[in-house]
């Protein structure tokens, strides 16, 4: 592998984005880590449609895209060209290994594969942290109930009983 064509893995985890509940990248960004036009990548997609699967590839609606533009993950619709991107799975990025035949096409598709690897290893780690947290909340709630319970308790034992009140004015016997 050369040196300098190495990208760090963190440039790749920043171009996995979630749509349809799956983490994909963008057609444009993977042209980019490939160094080819997206309109080649596309093209050798296309060539070989067979190999991606709609659970592996898909091509983005206008919603999406108006949903990426508003949320500032791409700045503009034409950050994407004229066509609608297509976002690839995990899975398509090992097949494009097999259309795209070139060195930079092998390092970047280790350095996809440790980059979805990677994410996958910060999701769990976040997961586990909340569950740890949701378990300190409800210890946290327990305590919280126990403590109201004992200065309840207190009070009653610091107020002294209420005596009974005498009657204003005068009584005959």
């Amino acid at each position: 592998m050369k040196a300098k064509s190495v990208i760090p893995t963190e440039n790749a985890i920043n171009k996995i984005l979630i749509i349809r509940n799956q983490k994909v990248i963008l057609d444009r960004d993977l042209a980019l880590l490939y160094k080819v036009e997206t309109r080649a990548l596309k093209q050798a997609v296309k060539r070989n449609i067979k190999r991606f699967p709609p659970d592996f590839m898909f091509v983005l609606f206008k919603k999406e895209i108006d949903l990426l533009v508003s949320q500032n993950v791409i700045p503009s619709k034409s950050y994407l060209g004229g066509a609608n991107p297509m976002a690839f799975t995990e899975q398509s990025v090992a097949m494009l290994s097999s259309v795209l035949k070139s060195e930079r096409a092998i390092e970047v598709n280790i350095l996809i594969m440790r980059a979805f690897v990677k994410l996958r290893e910060i999701i769990s780690t976040h997961k586990k942290v909340e569950e740890k947290l949701k378990e300190i909340e409800s210890k946290l709630k327990e305590h919280d109930d126990q403590i109201v319970q004992i200065i309840q308790v207190i009070n009653q034992l610091i107020t002294p009983p209420a005596s009974p009140k005498k009657k204003i004015g005068f009584s005959i016997d």
